[in-house]
């Protein structure tokens, strides 16, 4: 058993310190004590501290008796949270999901003897896991990610909810999305390239392209066709594209009766409330791997993995909180049992190579009833 904290309280972080507190001895921290509070209240426990990430002395004094650090942060705060656990010698696993690209930790990592698994939530996390195995067993030529999170009940006019901060919803629709197409890196404007998708369960969504490649543009050069694209109800780029191009996502100030305001900072606001999914509000996660290559026979084979997944009422956790969460807990439990032991910094497709660390995964998450159904074709 570990001591073991999650640096963050929302949605994702509360279900990953749930399910955690299973096996570990897990304090749940953020910079509201109201929320705080609220996340005692429901879950005895788990213990709570309140903490400012962005203190650096605060945060690594906060951290230094704990074994594990879990970062669950907003994306714009993650990439300097990760920096300085690391600086700090906690090993971590990250689902911050921040702009910047964290292989540039990597030397810091391995200095401070620190194992830090990155981006380890379901896209990027499982898609990456997945593509890491089979990378060992095809000589792939394409990978193909759709997934979305979605809510059961469309409302007009987004048709859509967010289980986290608007803000980083809408840091997907604005930073350029980069696909790999013959080996060259290609970029386009985020929610480009629309197409309609038909999913057994949930009917005909849409595809945009949206920058979820991420670390695979550098760990797997040799895979000359990679693209991963986001999925809604169809008509929710055109409402979000309006805004985008009238401005409503710009962060620099504007002017309004003498006091400044950023469009960004009042569109999040408004969007909190439009977007904002319920504790209850039943939604659910759809997503489609594609895999491509040759076999060690020289055989053309195509591997697909689908999951759908919806919010659990028992334990009344969200889909997106499910398999975004369990996925990282998953790997917070690889270190733990020393399964996964390098050092430095690991997107999931380093993680996922290894036969051992991808069946834990797969079995973990199965655990959980969150279950990747998987489909082979050879010709």
């Amino acid at each position: 058993m570990k001591n073991i904290v999650v640096l963050g309280s929302g949605m994702v972080g509360s279900a990953m310190a749930i399910d955690l507190s299973k096996n570990h001895n897990v304090t749940v921290s953020d910079i509201d004590q109201n929320i705080l509070n609220k996340v005692r209240e429901n879950n005895k426990e788990l213990k709570i501290l309140c903490i400012d990430v962005t203190n650096e002395s605060e945060l690594k004094n906060a951290i230094a008796v704990f074994d594990l650090v879990v970062c669950a942060v907003p994306g714009f705060l993650g990439y300097k949270t990760l920096k300085t656990i690391i600086e700090a010698k906690k090993d971590v696993v990250d689902i911050s999901f921040f702009p910047e690209n964290a292989l540039k930790l990597n030397t810091l990592a391995v200095q401070n003897k620190v194992t830090a698994i990155v981006d380890c939530g379901v896209a990027p996390g499982m898609g990456n896991i997945i593509l890491g195995h089979y990378n060992e067993l095809l000589k792939i030529s394409s990978f193909d990610c759709l997934v979305g999170g979605l809510p059961k009940a469309k409302k007009w006019p987004f048709n859509y909810k967010a289980p986290f901060s608007p803000i980083d919803v809408i840091e997907e629709y604005t930073r350029p999305a980069r696909y790999v197409e013959n080996g060259k890196v290609i970029t386009r404007d985020a929610l480009s390239d629309v197409e309609l998708v038909d999913f057994e369960k949930v009917g005909t969504l849409e595809s945009f392209n949206s920058d979820g490649l991420r670390s695979l543009i550098f760990t797997m050069p040799h895979i000359p066709n990679m693209k991963e694209k986001t999925l809604r109800y169809p008509g929710h780029v055109e409402y979000v594209q309006v805004l985008k191009e009238s401005g409503f996502f710009n962060e620099k100030s504007i002017e309004i009766n003498g006091m400044p305001i950023s469009p960004l900072e009042f569109t999040s606001k408004i969007l909190f409330n439009e977007w904002y999914l319920g504790k209850t509000e039943e939604e659910l996660t759809v997503m489609k791997i594609s895999i491509s290559g040759t076999n060690s026979e020289g055989r053309t084979e195509k591997i697909i993995y689908e999951l759908y997944d919806e919010f659990d009422g028992a334990t009344g956790t969200s889909s997106m909180a499910r398999t975004t969460g369990y996925t990282a807990t998953a790997a917070v439990n690889l270190i733990v049992e020393k399964l996964f032991v390098g050092k430095g910094i690991f997107p999931p497709e380093q993680v996922g190579k290894h036969e051992a660390c991808f069946q834990y995964v797969i079995n973990y998450l199965k655990d959980r009833n969150v279950i990747y159904k998987k489909d082979s074709i050879i010709s």
